[in-house]
């Protein structure tokens, strides 16, 4: 006799029958059709909600900045103001993960992995909301986090009740909750091939032709509408390069397994922060995380180019104005700002702050083989370029999806190759080391 789990309002059988269910055809090319026509509708759902939400981080940047602008003429009075500002904007974001939806806090892409291995019954739709004023608060007050996992987690729970208002059964809305995940990623980095790429490669991990199907009509359309609101140029602006010869490829393979090494430090140090936060719990999440935002108030009140997701600090860094000085400065405070950001609970996503961290390590290692070998024709920017791959891939473990991000978000074709070489030695290290993969060490609670 089947038997029910608690909580699960979609009809889940034995466990021994659910990855068959899961992978069933659902009806021939009849069920496909419809199952392709309701993607198109999870990619307009999820198009809609993450150019929202993007919009609203500009904005909440833009009114972080004014503030801070205004308070450099009010002294030691308006570092305290911002340091107030920001610690409330963390500590309400907190509130609202605490009261309304616990699942909403962090990226919430081991919680989509869990949900789409049936380990976790979908977010109910209070999510939504949560994940987009808790989100907004969180990285509009200048934490180290990114837009891209609140806009999955969000597009996902646009899937899933897709699939419910239409009254589809769990392998469909399963394929509709993973396909509104992709979306959710190429309306944050405007990158669709990214977004259904990591579909297969990091949500699911094996190629399924419904959810390929589903993922590529989502994506697409989440970007055709997104692009109404949004610019449709690639995020970055890097010069473009020649493509770079065989003699130096070995310099890539090195860089990959720097920031493979890297990687594995940022992995533990990020672990090790969430863990760090976890013994504090007698102290209300909303004090932790308002004591956080309190501080990153302060760094912000001195250098506002330093805190928030990082985005026009990558600019910095892939247009070459990062001295080497600088970024020696500057890439261990961030490295060092993510984790603590992450471990807030508030929401917010790995993404954005790990292209920070990667473009800044590439940089800095071609400026050092620039001084190394003076004949180096290759410019350091396009090891910058390169890095963001590698240190992506070293911490995710997902080497397609970090090339094709990050061709999409530099429009970079030119370094495939060195991506390549640099993301397999980068991928290679953490794997001979056995360090797991972030989202699998977050999925499974290991501090």
């Amino acid at each position: 006799m089947a038997t029910l789990r608690p909580g699960m309002d979609f009809g889940m059988t034995e466990p021994h029958r659910e990855a068959e269910l899961d992978n069933k055809p659902a009806g021939g090319d009849g069920s496909l059709l419809v199952l392709s026509l309701l993607s198109l509708l999870v990619g307009v759902g999820a198009g809609l909600v993450g150019a929202a939400f993007r919009l609203a981080l500009e904005r909440a940047d833009q009114l972080r900045n004014a503030l801070i602008a205004w308070a450099h003429g009010k002294s030691v009075a308006g570092i305290l103001l911002v340091s107030a500002a920001c610690a409330a904007a963390t500590a309400i974001a907190a509130w609202l993960v605490r009261r309304f939806s616990p699942h909403a806090s962090g990226s919430g892409i081991p919680h989509v992995e869990a949900v789409l291995k049936r380990e976790l019954p979908p977010a109910p739709l209070s999510l939504l909301p949560v994940k987009f004023v808790g989100g907004a608060l969180a990285i509009g007050s200048g934490l180290a986090l990114g837009r891209e996992g609140p806009s999955v987690q969000m597009g996902a729970s646009v899937g899933h009740l897709v699939g419910k208002l239409f009254r589809r059964d769990w392998p469909d809305c399963r394929v509709l909750l993973a396909a509104g995940a992709g979306a959710g990623l190429a309306t944050a980095f405007n990158a669709p091939i990214a977004g259904a790429v990591f579909v297969l490669e990091e949500l699911v991990r094996c190629f399924e032709t419904r959810i390929a199907l589903a993922a590529l009509g989502a994506s697409a359309t989440a970007m055709w509408v997104a692009r109404l609101f949004i610019r449709a140029q690639p995020d970055f602006s890097v010069d473009p390069m020649a493509f770079t010869g065989s003699q130096v490829s070995i310099l890539f393979l090195v860089l990959g397994v720097v920031a493979g090494l890297v990687a594995v430090a940022y992995n533990r140090t990020l672990l090790a922060a969430i863990a760090a936060a976890g013994r504090l719990e007698r102290w209300p999440v909303e004090l932790r995380a308002g004591l956080v935002g309190g501080a990153v108030g302060v760094l912000a009140w001195f250098a506002p180019d330093l805190v928030g997701g990082g985005e026009p600090l990558t600019q910095q860094t892939l247009s070459g104005l990062i001295s080497a000085s600088v970024l020696s400065i500057v890439l261990p405070l961030r490295f060092g700002l993510g984790a603590v950001s992450y471990a807030t609970r508030t929401p917010g996503g790995l993404f954005a702050p790990l292209l920070v961290l990667g473009a800044q390590l590439g940089l800095l290692f071609g400026l050092g083989c620039r001084l190394m070998l003076p004949g180096l024709d290759t410019p350091p920017v396009a090891f910058a370029v390169v890095g963001m791959a590698a240190f992506f891939t070293g911490v995710v473990r997902a080497p397609v999806t970090g090339i094709v991000l990050i061709i999409e978000m530099t429009a970079g074709f030119t370094l495939l190759l060195p991506m390549m070489g640099a993301c397999f030695t980068a991928m290679l290290v953490p794997t001979l080391l056995r360090n797991e993969p972030i989202y699998d060490s977050l999925r499974e609670g290991k501090p």
